[in-house]
Parts: structure tokens; C-alpha cells; sequence
């Protein structure tokens, strides 16, 4: 088939190089999914699904913020799914050992990924997507004063586990 990739009766979209998206968007689609997943084979599991949507969506987008909003969107999606399945709560995760690009082996690393999922998720969007309040609150569908209330409680709960700290 010219112009797309058959998949089963599916046909895949290439007007974009997936090539370009992955590289433009895999990182910080592989890093909110770690964020929220804390297991680096949990977080490859949601990355391949994000871009399989993406792939299969079709969509067209007005600009490139729209694209990273509709990837940013569709991890948090995959992550919550996959979160929430009845296998995944009924499993034990594997001890991850190797050592990912994404860890610091810091302090404050260890303590972001000891916060609740929910607070993890907007502490990263915040500092490492450095997404706006206003943007975070679009992505996750809530209101602004949840992010910003859930921002601040993270700060709280990481500024009481790094007490005594350097910080």
C-alpha cells in the first residue's frame, strides 16, 4: 500500500515520519510513563501503546503543542489503564535493578517516586514537561486550584522527607 503501512485491515499513517515523532516525543513520553508506572518494562509497555495509538489515530493536528498535549494525554490514559487492570494489582512487580537514563540516584529522585502516583504525575509535568498550571489542568481534566493543591502537597510531602537534607 502506498503512502501507509496495512496492518491487519488497519492502515497505518505516515504523512508524519513516525521516525521524527519518536524522536521528538519517545523521551518524554517514556519519562511521564515512568513517572506514573515506576517500572521501566511498565513504561515500555505504555510507550509502545501511546504510539501505537497515535499511529492508528489518524489525527490531525493544528501545531506541534497540540500533537505533544494529545501524547502527553494519551500516556496518562495508557498508564491509568494499565494501573487500575485487575492484572496489574494482582501481580507483584519484578525488582527492577538496571539502572534507566531517567535515575538520578539522588535524594530527591527517590523521594518524587515515593509520592502518590497523582503527585508524581503533576510534579512531572510541572518541572520536567515544564508545562504550565493552566496546561496541566487542560491535560488531566481537572481545575486549576486541584493542580495547584496537589503541586503544593507534593512540595509539602517532599520537603518533609527531605528534611534534614542538603535542601
Amino acid at each position: 500500500m502506498k503512502g501507509g503501512i496495512a496492518v491487519g485491515n488497519e492502515s497505518l499513517r505516515t504523512n508524519d515520519s513516525v521516525d521524527e515523532i519518536l524522536d521528538t516525543y519517545g523521551r518524554m513520553v517514556y519519562r511521564l510513563a515512568y513517572a506514573r508506572t515506576k517500572n521501566r518494562y511498565d513504561a515500555d509497555d505504555v510507550m509502545q501503546e501511546v504510539f501505537l495509538r497515535y499511529i492508528r489515530s489518524g489525527k490531525e493536528f493544528a501545531d506541534e503543542e497540540h500533537r505533544r498535549a494529545w501524547l502527553i494525554r494519551a500516556t496518562i490514559n495508557c498508564s491509568k489503564t494499565l494501573l487500575s487492570s485487575a492484572w496489574f494489582r494482582k501481580t507483584s512487580p519484578l525488582e527492577d535493578t538496571l539502572t534507566t537514563e531517567l535515575e538520578e540516584k539522588s535524594e530527591v529522585y527517590y523521594a518524587v517516586m515515593d509520592l502518590p502516583v497523582k503527585y508524581r504525575t503533576v510534579i512531572h509535568l510541572y518541572y520536567y514537561e515544564d508545562l504550565s498550571v493552566s496546561q496541566i489542568s487542560g491535560l488531566l481534566k481537572t481545575k486549576e486550584t486541584t493542580v495547584k493543591s496537589q503541586l503544593h502537597r507534593a512540595r509539602s510531602l517532599l520537603k518533609e522527607t527531605l528534611k534534614g537534607e542538603l535542601f
